[in-house]
């Protein structure tokens, strides 16, 4: 297996995990708990990035971005709409990460260094291996943050 697609399993693996680490210290108390009304509470983070989770799987199976923006996002949204808890976010998540594990089992070797047509214009399809990883790791910031307005001040690992 190349390095660099072992290397953006890895990553994805460890930065579901680390989210799903920091959601749990979330009270359910606060789970919806906003610091402004038109922030999202960490519930909300959960349920975003649950439904992201298996939203890049398309692009990295295919080497491919779809040609209209709503085949991208309709299914994400559609997935977002139908969490409701925090176990179902969880569960999400969980599976969203392990068809991105094994989309990452089919990328073709010439793909890595290629790139592809988004709606943004050419993209290092390389992006799209690392996104999962790093989607969650910015998330996991949002949380991390949201814990520390509500005086949690602990790291949570």
């Amino acid at each position: 297996m190349n390095d660099v697609i072992a290397a953006a399993k890895r990553r994805a693996s460890q930065a579901m995990e680390h989210f799903l680490k920091v959601l749990s210290f979330v009270p359910e108390d606060m789970l919806d708990w906003k610091p402004v009304p038109t922030a999202k509470s960490a519930f909300e983070i959960a349920a975003h990035c649950a439904g992201y989770s298996a939203g890049f799987v398309g692009v990295i199976a295919t080497g491919e971005f779809p040609e209209q923006v709503e085949d991208f996002l309709g299914p994400i949204q559609a997935a977002i709409a139908s969490i409701t808890t925090r176990e179902q976010a969880e569960a999400a998540l969980r599976e969203g990460t392990a068809k991105t594990l094994a989309a990452l089992d089919t990328v073709k070797p010439e793909w890595i260094d290629s790139t592809i047509d988004t709606l943004i214009g050419p993209t290092p399809f390389l992006f799209f291996m690392t996104i999962p990883a790093n989607h969650l790791v910015n998330h996991t910031g949002q949380l991390d943050y949201l814990q520390t307005c509500w005086d949690d001040q602990l790291v949570h690992f």
